[in-house]
């Protein structure tokens, strides 16, 4: 594969991203993307296994030379609707099993987990959108899109096991449209619906022709880096979080304390619980439960400390809990259909500007976590050509341009595939064999429709609204903690990291020990760089630009390749898929 040809997808996304980008700032958020990577040496004697009993095998929706095919020699783009029914040839057949497949222990464990994982970031992202929006889009918004967009995207995807919300960077343009809609005095929701309406266009333009291919160029090397940074981020932000509990003028000392008391304890809980399948205590069925379990049992923990403080202590140590808004209606009262002949006809026009901005990063974060969730380390079969990483993209994004052009007309926040939550699902629904190494994932939708359902359940009913108020913001800390941490096991460029510090006489040989010790640090430093360079980007005024600067690191790597700044020999064993 030549350079010229990542250079050249590249340049498809680049030439999108540059209308009004200078006109945009990205401000850090305390919730944003995760990834987290198996052990690849888990795929070393892959063969596909079936999870559940009757399903027929997804092989039966394709012929022979179609599961031959890998994603290197799929084509940039097809033609019209090819990709599209071909994803939902292959799943739709399994739609049955996608149902009874999700009946089990394991699958409730994951949906108590994964509720609390998603329902506190909407929460957060929707206080952020209602200061960037000055309460156009809120807390209430956030809900109901999350529920709402969940749950049709559980039952319509052709990879269901990917959970969508609001990111970082969408935050940071939807603050960037206000300013814009102020700066020429526009009414911002008629310009947000404009603005989605034609970024949904685009991003259906994009399903129909099968772009998604582009995303075939990022290999192993960007994986890691974008995995390592957002464990880093996470954790950095969850350890900001608890030491404003000392610093906010509105506590005290004793709070302070009581957060990082609460927080460690749902952290260290959920982080002993989960790894208890891994020891010899207790039968394998017991072990298998609590293990599951492990992360809903930190939140219980966390959440009764606090408890047995807040009774025992008073209002001293009562701590912050989670805000939910008391009614079902638009955080200004506004009527929810947005009148979109409010704004002038130069102006729906011109939204076309940037929504082609909005295309970039609405593209790039759902291609690039529904390319992690497909990652053949996870064992999943179902829709999928042996060591295929793109199949499922092309209908995933035909719901998404759907949903964002439903939820521009009611000024509702445009959602794409969330990594943090997407990986932590996928990670929960994995099965062990006996020596904890990963066999298969239980792929189904019933976790995603269930998740989602309990959250509209909160946005819709007062007894569960009521009860998730009773929840202190430090246990989530604590469990956006279990997140981050969790993430990096597995993780190569964060055990050659962590190598550099080891006496290579006497630890353990890894995969890439072929490679000489100075190339592989040589290769880590790169990625660091890299790193280094996207946390600068995030924190900088062009942090909009971030996704842009992911799409960067796929020419970067095969650049190191082609001009010889690492062998050929040693980078195919240090970035093996």
């Amino acid at each position: 594969m030549s350079l010229k040809q990542p250079l050249m997808a590249t340049a498809a996304l680049l030439l999108v991203a540059s209308p009004l980008a200078h006109s945009f700032s990205f401000a850090p958020v305390t919730t944003t993307h995760q990834h987290a990577l198996s052990n690849p040496q888990l795929t070393a004697n892959y063969s596909p296994r079936r999870i559940s009993t009757g399903r027929k095998s997804s092989s039966l929706a394709m012929t022979t030379a179609e599961a031959s095919i890998d994603d290197k020699n799929t084509p940039l783009f097809e033609s019209p609707f090819k990709g599209i029914a071909r994803d939902y040839k292959m799943r739709l057949p399994l739609y049955k099993s996608d149902i009874t497949d999700g009946l089990n222990t394991q699958c409730l464990a994951a949906i108590c987990f994964l509720f609390f994982a998603c329902l506190a970031p909407a929460v957060g992202f929707g206080a952020l959108f209602g200061t960037a929006t000055n309460g156009a889009i809120g807390t209430m918004e956030m809900v109901s899109s999350t529920a709402m967009c969940g749950m049709i995207y559980a039952l319509t995807s052709a990879q269901p096991l990917t959970i969508i919300g609001s990111t970082g960077p969408v935050l940071a343009f939807v603050a960037a449209l206000a300013k814009l809609a102020e700066v020429q005095a526009l009414p911002f929701l008629p310009l947000y619906a404009w603005t989605g309406i034609w970024t949904s266009g685009i991003l259906l333009a994009s399903s129909v022709t099968s772009a998604s291919n582009l995303v075939k160029y990022l290999t192993r090397f960007t994986d890691e880096i974008f995995s390592t940074l957002i464990s880093f981020i996470f954790v950095v932000e969850a350890v900001q979080n608890i030491g404003k509990s000392f610093t906010n003028p509105a506590s005290s000392f004793t709070k302070g304390l009581m957060t990082v008391i609460v927080a460690v304890s749902t952290y260290f809980t959920a982080n002993t619980l989960r790894g208890l399948r891994n020891t010899v205590y207790f039968t394998k069925g017991i072990r298998k439960n609590i293990s599951n379990f492990g992360p809903t049992l930190g939140v219980v923990t966390g959440a009764l400390i606090a408890r047995w403080a807040r009774l025992s202590q008073g209002a001293a140590a009562t701590l912050p809990a989670l805000s939910i808004p008391a009614t079902f209606a638009t955080t200004s009262g506004r009527p929810w259909l947005i009148p979109i002949m409010d704004l002038p006809v130069w102006a729906r026009w011109g939204a076309v500007l940037p929504a082609l901005m909005a295309t970039v990063l609405l593209f790039l974060d759902q291609n690039i976590t529904v390319r992690l969730v497909n990652n053949p380390s996870y064992k999943m079969e179902k829709g999928r050509r042996k060591n295929n990483m793109l199949d499922g993209m092309h209908a995933d994004m035909l719901v998404i341009s759907v949903l964002t052009f439903l939820t521009s007309l009611v000024g509702l926040p445009w959602l794409v595939a969330a990594t943090v939550r997407s990986i932590s699902h996928v990670r929960a629904l994995s099965i062990f064999d006996s020596v904890g190494k990963l066999k298969s994932t239980i792929e189904q939708r019933i976790t995603g429709f269930s998740i989602h359902t309990l959250i509209g359940a909160c946005v819709l009913f007062n007894k569960p609204r009521a009860l998730l108020t009773q929840i202190p913001t430090p246990v989530l800390m604590g469990l956006f903690l279990f997140l981050g941490t969790s993430a990096l096991p597995g993780n190569e460029m964060w055990e050659r990291i962590k190598e550099m510090f080891k006496d290579s006489s006497i630890a353990p040989k890894e995969r890439w020990s072929a490679v000489p010790r100075k190339v592989s640090i040589f290769f880590t430093a790169i990625q660091m760089a890299c790193l280094g360079a996207m946390v600068y980007v995030k924190e900088s005024p062009i942090g909009v630009l971030f996704p842009v600067v992911i799409a960067l690191l796929a020419p970067l790597r095969f650049y190191l390749e082609k001009s010889g700044v690492v062998e050929k020999e040693y980078i195919d064993i240090l970035d093996e898929d």
